[in-house]
């Protein structure tokens, strides 16, 4: 079958050998027709917005830090002029139009795009439990869900999650600050920091040694058992999904603020790091829904675990994974290690998303020096894989091609260009030294590490 595909689809004989490539999506097609035949709709991401809403006065009471949000857990919307200029004396980006960081990364009580969809979800299941009982009405100050007789009503439930790290952090912080019993399926790509954090907060980590994939079927078998227990589904959850579109209608207003016009000449691109999908992917839905055709949304994956790429070029979505086309799956960005996509994901992308770029381990760890010296914000190495997009626009003949196709090659200079920062504001000072002290050497599929002063 290999074979047969790599034929047929010739940027996979160069994915094949752990290669950088570019893609664009060649079907992609209007908005107002990519929506016809899609299972949700603006209505849904609007009444996601307004149970976060509900919810807000219980998230400030559990955790005061985000009272200077009114209980909304959302993250700033940052100019990066000095990383803009870096990464074009450096790189050679030549990159036009202004350069922002949306700061997921940053984000309260989890510190990644996560804590959107993977909270939000632990919300309407607490929400759909209460309600059922009778305990709990829409009408009701949902600040009341912080006493004692509520706490003990959810310690009779359990909510389990497969993840490879930032998704497990963000469903096993929520759900033990509501009361359930959490259980983490965490793969063996996953951060031992990461492990650590989950445990202090009374989360159960159960460690495998495979890959995300494996870990997420061993998960949803163990909760299909008992039926008091809840399995996030971060390959099929539309509820996650909604969550993550959630981010598109509050980037409006930042974007407002800072007097950034998204109209025919004044496009924006997005620039978003991809696992399984769902978090670029409802980010993407979200936007798409805000700005229709003057948005431009682009993955990035790294190069020896691009499973949504992988199943958007076949066409096959979640019924092939890297592995099957050679590759390794195995990266140093933990959060994007998946094998294989979201088969839901890539459905509802095919009509929507722009391209997809992949990138090369050894530079997300330059990436992540370069923001930190350049702006001092400091991102872990996956949620950097986003900088691959700003910097290769301009040095690639697919995306001349795009540009000219759509009408944007003289427009760029009026551009918005947003790196979507997906995690790190967690990751304890010891690890972050690490990080920033880790050089690698690329080869096909092995990474040689140097710690400086080595």
């Amino acid at each position: 079958m290999m074979k047969d595909l790599a034929e047929k689809f010739p940027i996979l004989k160069e994915m094949q050998k752990g290669r950088e490539v570019v893609w664009i999506n060649p079907d992609k097609v209007p908005f107002d027709e990519s929506i016809k035949d899609c299972e949700l709709s603006i209505k849904d991401i609007e009444d996601a917005q307004a149970r976060l809403q509900r919810f807000a006065p219980f998230i400030m009471r559990c955790f005061p830090e985000t009272r200077d949000k009114g209980g909304l857990i959302e993250s700033t919307l940052t100019d990066i002029p000095s990383m803009k200029e870096r990464i074009d004396q450096k790189y050679g980006s030549g990159l036009e139009g202004r350069l922002l960081l949306k700061q997921d990364s940053h984000l309260a009580i989890a510190g990644s795009v996560k804590a959107r969809g993977g909270i939000y979800e632990v919300l309407k299941h607490t929400e759909d439990l209460a309600v059922a009982q009778g305990m709990l009405s829409t009408e009701d100050d949902y600040a009341c869900l912080a006493e004692q007789k509520f706490r003990k009503f959810f310690e009779q439930y359990t909510v389990q999650v497969g993840s490879t790290g930032n998704l497990g952090m963000s469903i096993g912080v929520m759900s033990a600050a509501i009361g359930y019993q959490v259980i983490v399926h965490m793969s063996a790509d996953a951060k031992q920091w990461k492990k650590d954090l989950l445990r202090s907060r009374g989360v159960t980590v159960l460690e495998y040694e495979s890959d995300y994939s494996e870990a997420v079927k061993h998960g949803r078998r163990l909760s299909d058992e008992d039926p008091k227990s809840y399995f996030v589904d971060d390959e099929n959850s539309r509820t996650l999904f909604l969550g993550y579109a959630v981010a598109a209608k509050r980037l409006t207003a930042q974007l407002e603020e800072r007097k950034i016009t998204v109209d025919r000449d004044h496009p924006l691109f997005v620039y978003i790091p991809c696992g399984v999908g769902g978090a670029p992917g409802g980010i993407t839905f979200g936007l798409k829904h805000i700005f229709g055709d003057h948005v431009h949304c682009f993955f990035v994956e790294p190069a020896q675990a691009p499973c949504m790429l992988t199943g958007m070029v076949t066409g096959l979505h979640n019924r092939i994974s890297v592995q099957e086309i050679g590759l390794s799956g195995r990266t140093h960005a933990d959060g994007l290690a998946v094998g294989r996509p979201s088969g839901f994901v890539g459905n509802v992308m095919t009509p929507m998303l722009s391209g997809e770029f992949t990138v090369q381990d050894a530079k997300l760890y330059d990436y992540m020096r370069d923001l930190l010296e350049a702006e001092d914000i400091f991102l872990e190495p996956s949620a950097c894989a986003a900088f691959q997009g700003v910097i290769t626009m301009n040095q690639r003949a697919e995306i001349k091609k795009y540009l000219e196709k759509h009408g944007l090659t003289d427009k760029m200079k009026d551009a918005a260009h947003i790196v979507w920062a997906t995690g790190g504001s967690l990751v304890p000072e010891e690890v972050r030294e690490e990080y920033k002290n880790t050089y690698l050497d690329s080869g096909d599929d092995v990474y040689k590490i140097h710690h400086s002063g080595d």
